[in-house]
């Protein structure tokens, strides 16, 4: 399992006119922590295109839990659970930093595809490899 914690603050941009988060930007700080959470392993977003993939969004799941407001500062924990699956699962709790309180949970479906020709491919070697160290044996 690989798992990494990332700080963000919430800008008056990330919200509605009442100073909440707008609902779509969840997304995207999934967005983030999925990108610190490969950096933590010393595997960047931008080695993987180097080596010729890309990972697009299959599917995604969010859960409100509670607002979060202009100016707070969130923690997104990012886990990854499996390492050789076709489909690549990340789990994501978002938590106002001073409470702890759970703002959001969700997760995000992506899948290997070759730069090329798009075609969906299992994980490539380098992926495996660079990752193993941080998982348990899950064949």
């Amino acid at each position: 399992m690989i798992k990494n914690k990332t700080i963000i603050r919430v800008r008056y941009a990330d919200t509605d006119k009442m100073q909440i988060v707008y609902n779509g930007k969840y997304l995207e700080y999934f967005e983030v922590g999925r990108t610190e959470l490969l950096r933590s392993v010393g595997l960047p977003y931008n080695e993987v295109e180097k080596h010729g993939y890309q990972l697009p969004l299959i599917e995604a799941g969010v859960k409100y839990k509670s607002p979060a407001f202009y100016d707070d500062l969130l923690e997104i924990e990012s886990t990854n659970n499996s390492l050789y699956s076709a489909k690549v699962k990340i789990e994501y709790i978002i938590r106002r930093k001073e409470t702890g309180e759970i703002v959001t949970e969700g997760f995000t479906e992506h899948v290997f595809v070759r730069v090329e020709d798009r075609k969906p491919v299992r994980p490539p070697k380098f992926y495996i490899d660079s990752l193993a160290e941080f998982f348990e044996v899950d064949k």
